[in-house]
């Protein structure tokens, strides 16, 4: 295990499953996809049946807010402790790089540990680790329960670096055929493929130095155009803000009890280029269930002259539109059961992003009672099934470009919250790896 505290890593212990582990069904996707499709679930707790699996180590929040978490809680915990113990995990030591393959694309990165004390999720943070977008607090207590008393962590969290000149990741693919493969296997639900390989220690080391370059003071105020004493920000979230946030919460809480060198000081993630051409920003839509009030009559009254709304007839008109927009006006897909779609335009309005102005609206149309509840939804065509369903409703935004992802956050702090996803629900990082941390 070794410490690079300059840059806030560590490379530490990694635990795989044991060979002839069934590794399609042991590997399932991110415990946050999928919130508003249960049948999903179902039908990956049938491909599973008993085989060792994540999906028994971790919570699908589909399930968050119904019957039984306390049991389930406990039961997550039980089969990490009967997988440790029955060594269907195997410790490995030292960088993994890794490559996930959907839809003839490879995307390429790193696993490696990142310090706590070099992460700050709050607002106004300028820490060396960041998040990108607003965390939601309200969010975590049900994550600190689960994780809190585990003896594991299985991470689906992906950190982006901006790394245009692509000195840290590229090199260790042009050098794979000098690594041994430590896993290969097409992942379940037609989500693509996953290998990774053992990184030697020569090619450790060299990504390691890139990455100090890119922490370098003197070169980073030069790439972002600021002041030489503004905060290097070196690892920027890409998703899992809330699993990061929930590890940063727990070690808070702890360390004066645990000392600073325990492990729950650390957090599994792997690292992935912005630069890199497989890797998509997806914009995050907005589903609302069970309207108990006319959405436009409240839209109106929010924004009154600075509001207008047209209807479309189809859902590619108003995409197209939306996609489109190139006026300082922002523009927004409406969608409402009935099978009707729209367009609105708001003018001056009160966040530099659109989904930071609708979700200001949102927030107070919740709390007054507006609808029911309201999900974050990867996908159009998903946020159209479900906004078309009577009594619900649907917002759709346009995606950000990823290349003004680190310069905005430096120059204006973390986006609104669930801003941009990487990929659709499908190409989300899968539950291979995990790490000690009790």
């Amino acid at each position: 295990m070794r410490n690079f505290t300059d840059i806030g890593v560590q490379i530490g212990q990694v635990y795989l499953p044991v060979a002839g582990t069934n590794l399609q069904k042991w590997a399932v996707i991110a415990c946050d996809q999928y919130t508003s499709q249960p049948q999903y679930w179902q039908d990956v707790q049938q491909f599973v049946g008993d085989a060792p699996s994540t999906l028994n180590l971790i919570f699908p929040e589909v399930y968050l807010d119904k019957p039984g978490a306390p049991e389930r809680i406990t039961a997550i915990r039980r089969a990490m402790d009967d997988y440790l113990q029955a060594d269907l995990l195997v410790p490995h030591e030292g960088l993994i790089y890794v490559e996930r393959t959907v839809a003839g694309k490879t995307r390429h990165g790193i696993m490696l540990c990142l310090d706590l004390e070099c992460y700050d999720y709050q607002a106004g943070s300028s820490s060396l680790i960041r998040a990108t977008e607003g965390t939601i607090v309200d969010r975590l207590p049900p994550r600190i329960k689960v994780r809190e008393a585990a003896a594991l962590e299985l991470p689906h969290i992906l950190v982006l670096i901006d790394d245009p000149e692509h000195s840290v990741i590229a090199p260790l693919t042009d050098a794979k055929a000098d690594f041994d493969a430590l896993y290969d296997f097409e992942l379940m639900q037609g989500s693509g493929h996953l290998a990774a390989y053992a990184v030697t220690a020569q090619a450790q080391d060299q990504a390691l130095q890139a990455l100090r370059l890119l922490a370098e003071p003197t070169t980073f105020a030069s790439k972002y155009g600021v002041g030489p004493d503004q905060p290097v920000l070196l690892f920027a979230m890409g998703d899992g803000n809330h699993s990061l946030a929930t590890a940063k919460a727990i070690w808070e809480a702890k360390k004066t009890s645990v000392g600073l060198d325990h492990p729950s000081r650390y957090a599994l993630v792997e690292i992935e280029n912005v630069h890199d051409q497989a890797l998509e920003f997806e914009a995050i839509h907005r589903a609302l269930f069970g309207l108990k009030k006319d959405l436009l009559i409240e839209l109106n009254r929010t924004w009154g002259d600075k509001f207008s709304y047209t209807e479309v007839a189809t859902a590619n008109a108003m995409r197209q539109r939306v996609d489109g927009a190139a006026s300082a006006r922002q523009v927004i897909g409406l969608i409402g059961g009935g099978q009707t779609y729209g367009v609105i335009e708001v003018n001056q309005p009160s966040s530099n992003l659109p989904v930071g102005t609708v979700q200001n609206f949102l927030d107070t149309f919740l709390a007054d009672g507006g609808a029911e509840t309201l999900d974050y939804v990867h996908g159009a065509d998903v946020l159209e099934r479900l906004a078309l369903q009577s009594g619900n409703a649907g917002f759709y935004f346009a995606g950000m470009h990823k290349s003004e992802l680190f310069k905005t956050v430096i120059l204006e702090g973390a986006l609104p919250r669930k801003t941009f996803s990487l990929g659709h629900a499908h190409e989300k990082r899968f539950y291979m790896e995990a790490r000690k941390i009790a």
